[in-house]
């Protein structure tokens, strides 16, 4: 792998560059659509594309149990399984080890758990995550880590902390295909003196890249950035950046100017299912009532698909209906508006003007 930092915004960190896995070089920062289970959903990868998507993620967990990640081996690796050309980056699976098993046991080893499918009993380890993701044959590999919630007491965030760092150099000890490369992911909750010495401890291991997870869990924002701004210098400059799990298009402003190259989220395609799309105002929230008679688009002047061709009268009747042809638009335009976005903040960076982009967009959304 391959990255390069081109320009760096000189009132803020923010960071112009590129990143090439091997499957073609992608502008950063970049935003990552999830397609957690080997798909995004309502969307097919031509209609990614064709929204501005480059690199997309896929979880280790969810394939793991469904449909297993020997068929996935079997039919070719995760690229031919689900018909995507472009670079992957898979999640261990750590962060839905805890979040979606109501049990877990956590050893030294690694983490005993339960399906949230089906109730049966799994171990992760370490070595496990990373045989489960050479098997999915993705570019990007994230090292298995403990994700503490928030609120956390210090005593259970330090001993999330020494498990990460330790199950870190196990993962970066597992043969990999070749091509893959293994992520780092700092932890620490809210503790700056926690994630300092996480941050400090993955640098010294020279991975490929470096991630920043365990925010955006329930804190306030303004607490997320405070973490950032202390824990991003600490990663090495050379080094594609990545913070997990954010993607609301003020914290991805927010994220870029503390030096963040890459983001991924839920968010755009989550909350298009219920029925609400991103604008440059803020969230609207297009089955309501209220839009019955509004044969406006989405967005006026948004050049997404639905946009083009559908009106928010139309978009919401669909939804009412519950037909799927609503949420697929729905889908459409918030993917093509986070991607667009990130496309204009990395034209506001090459021009000198990041800045005063981000005053501007921020000035007129609502992130309520």
């Amino acid at each position: 792998m391959d990255f390069k930092v081109i320009k760096q915004d000189h009132t803020t960190g923010a960071r112009l560059g590129w990143l090439d896995t091997g499957r073609g070089i992608v502008e950063t920062p970049v935003f990552m659509p999830v397609g957690t289970q080997a798909t995004v959903k309502a969307m097919t990868p031509e209609e990614i594309r064709a929204v501005g998507g480059r690199l997309i993620l896929s979880n280790a967990y969810h394939l793991y149990l469904r449909p297993g990640y020997e068929i996935i081996r079997e039919a070719g690796g995760l690229h031919r399984f689900m018909h995507w050309d472009g670079p992957i980056l898979t999640d261990s699976g750590g962060f839905q080890v805890f979040s979606l098993s109501p049990l877990c046991r956590v050893t030294a080893e690694g983490v005993t758990f339960r399906s949230h499918i089906d109730g049966s009993e799994h171990f992760f380890s370490p070595e496990k995550a990373m045989e489960i993701q050479a098997a999915l044959g993705s570019d990007i590999a994230m090292a298995f880590d403990e994700c503490v919630p928030y609120p956390c007491a210090y005593d259970k965030a330090q001993v999330a902390v020494e498990h990460t760092t330790r199950w870190a150099e196990r993962c970066l000890s597992v043969k990999r295909p070749a091509g893959q490369n293994v992520f780092g992911i700092v932890q620490g909750s809210v503790f700056s003196g926690l994630r300092e010495r996480s941050a400090r401890e993955l640098a010294d291991m020279d991975f490929p890249g470096y991630a920043v997870g365990g925010l955006s869990v329930g804190e306030p924002k303004d607490l997320m950035y405070d973490i950032l701004k202390q824990t991003v210098p600490l990663l090495p400059e050379d080094k594609p950046r990545y913070l997990m799990g954010v993607g609301s298009p003020d914290c991805l402003l927010e994220g870029v100017a503390l030096g963040i190259d890459m983001f991924d989220c839920v968010l755009p395609t989550r909350i298009a299912r219920n029925g609400t799309v991103l604008t440059s105002k803020g969230k609207l929230v297009v089955r309501n009532a209220g839009y019955a008679r509004d044969f406006s688009p989405l967005e006026p002047g948004c050049s997404c698909y639905a946009c083009r061709h559908y009106t928010r009268a139309y978009v919401r009747h669909l939804i009412k209906a519950g037909e799927v042809l609503g949420i697929r638009l729905t889908t459409i335009h918030n993917l093509h508006f986070t991607l667009q976005l990130m496309g204009k903040i990395r034209e506001a960076i090459s021009s000198g003007r990041f800045g005063e982009f981000k005053r501007s967009f921020l000035e007129n959304y609502c992130s309520d």
